[in-house]
C-alpha cells in the first residue's frame, strides 16, 4: 500500500507576496504574531515580505529565532503569541523560523513540553487545534513552508521533527525575497534543497510521483545554484532555486537517508544544516553509490556528467566552486565527537531509509572521510 501526499496549498511566483492581505483573511487571521529573524530584519526582507499590509505597523514580531530553533525558543514565542492576543502564526524566514513557526502555533493551543509530539516520543501526542498558520521562505533551502515536520533541538540535547503535516495553512513562496540573499547562504541553503532532492530520490520507498519530483528538483538546482550564487539578482535562477527547494521538500514522504541522519546529530551541537549536509552529501553518496542501481545514471544526467562514478567527486567539486568548507574539522567539530555523532545516527529516523544499511561503524567510516 502507497500513500501519497502533496498536501500543502501553494501561491508560487515573483510577487506572490502582494497576495498576504487576502490570504491572512481568507484564514480568518486579524491579529497575526509574525515570526522572522533579526538577520531578515536587518537585510530589509521582512519589511519587503509585508510590504501590502497596511497595519503592519502595529503587529507583533517574535524574533527570538536561534540558527537552530530550540525548544525554549518555541515556548517562549507561544506565550508572546498568548500575550499578544494574536489568532494565526506567519512565519517570514529561512528554515529556522519557519520549523520555530510552526512550533510555536503547536504550542500556541497545546500544552508544553513540545518533545511530547516529537516524532522520536514514545507515544508522541495528537496536535489539536493549531491556529492558523502562513509560511513564506526567505531561502531557497529547507522547504520547510511543505515540509511534513518542524525540525527542533529539544531541551534534552536531540534534534530531531515534530510531525505536523497538515498544520500549515497556505505557504506563499517569492523568489523575489531570496534576492537579497549573500552568496554563502544562497550556497549552503541550496545544497540542502540539492540533498533532500537526491536523499529522497534515493530511498527506497515506493513513490514514482515523489522520485519524478525529486528529479525535477534536483535538475533545477545543478542548473542553477551556480549563476544564483555568482549574482543575487539572476531572477531566472532564484526561481528556479526556489521551485527546486519546494520540489525537495514535497519529496520528504519517502524518507531521507544517511545525509540527513548525521547532519541533525551534529546540527544540535549548533552548525548549520545546509552547510553540514553539504560536506556529507559527496561521502554519503559514495557510501550508497553500489546500492542505487539505475538511480545513480538518473541522478548523474541530471548533474551533466557522463559516468555515475562521477558523482561523488562532483559534488565535491559543486561546493567548492561556490565556496562552502570541504571538512567537518573546517567547522570546528572536535574530533572527539564523531563516535557520539554516529551512534545518535543510528537512532535518527533518516537512517531508516537510507538505501544500503549502515551500522555504527559504517556511521564512523563516513564521518572520518568527511572530517
Amino acid at each position: 500500500m502507497i500513500n501519497l501526499s502533496f498536501g500543502t496549498a501553494v501561491r508560487f511566483g515573483d510577487g506572490a507576496r502582494k497576495t498576504l492581505p487576502a490570504v491572512l483573511a481568507q484564514a480568518g487571521i486579524k491579529r497575526p504574531l509574525f515570526v522572522t529573524d533579526k538577520g531578515v530584519m536587518a537585510a530589509g526582507v521582512f519589511t519587503q515580505a509585508i510590504e501590502a499590509l497596511a497595519d503592519a505597523a502595529s503587529l507583533p514580531v517574535f524574533t527570538d529565532v536561534p540558527v537552530n530553533p530550540t525548544e525554549a525558543a518555541a515556548v517562549a514565542g507561544a506565550a508572546s503569541y498568548k500575550a499578544q492576543h494574536c489568532d494565526g502564526v506567519v512565519g517570514i524566514g529561512g528554515g529556522a523560523a519557519l520549523d520555530l513557526a510552526k512550533a510555536v502555533a503547536i504550542l500556541a493551543t497545546n500544552e508544553p513540553p513540545l518533545w511530547n509530539y516529537c516524532n522520536r516520543h514514545a507515544a508522541p501526542r495528537d496536535i489539536r487545534n493549531p491556529p492558523p498558520l502562513i509560511l513564506m521562505p526567505t531561502t531557497a533551502g529547507t522547504g520547510s513552508e511543505v515540509g511534513r515536520s518542524a525540525v527542533i533541538v529539544f531541551d534534552n540535547g536531540i534534534k530531531a521533527g515534530v510531525r505536523c503535516p497538515e498544520i500549515v495553512t497556505m505557504a506563499i513562496c517569492d523568489p523575489e525575497l531570496t534576492v537579497a540573499l549573500p552568496p554563502s547562504i544562497t550556497a549552503t541553503t541550496g545544497m540542502d534543497a540539492l540533498a533532500h532532492c537526491i536523499e529522497t530520490f534515493c530511498s527506497p520507498a515506493i513513490n514514482p510521483p515523489a522520485d519524478a519530483i525529486a528529479l525535477d528538483g534536483m535538475k533545477r538546482i545543478f542548473d542553477h545554484i551556480e549563476r544564483a550564487v555568482a549574482d543575487g539578482r539572476d531572477k531566472e535562477a532564484r526561481w528556479n532555486m526556489m521551485m527546486g527547494s519546494v520540489e525537495g521538500a514535497m519529496c520528504f514522504q519517502k524518507g531521507m537517508g544517511a545525509v540527513h541522519a548525521l547532519s541533525h546529530p551534529l546540527g544540535a551541537l549548533g552548525h548549520h544544516h545546509g552547510t553540514l549536509n553539504a560536506i556529507l552529501l559527496p561521502h554519503v553518496l559514495a557510501y550508497n553509490l553500489q546500492a542505487l542501481d539505475g538511480k545513480a545514471a538518473l541522478i548523474a544526467q541530471r548533474a551533466g556528467l557522463q559516468n555515475e562514478r562521477q558523482l561523488p567527486q562532483a559534488m565535491a567539486g559543486l561546493t567548492a566552486r561556490i565556496g562552502i568548507p570541504a571538512r567537518l574539522r573546517d567547522l570546528g567539530v572536535p574530533q572527539s565527537a564523531l563516535d557520539g555523532i554516529a551512534a545518535a545516527a543510528l537512532e535518527d529516523n533518516a537512517h531508516k531509509t537510507n538505501p544500503r544499511p549502515l551500522d555504527k561503524s559504517d556511521y564512523n567510516a563516513i564521518l572520518q572521510s568527511a572530517y
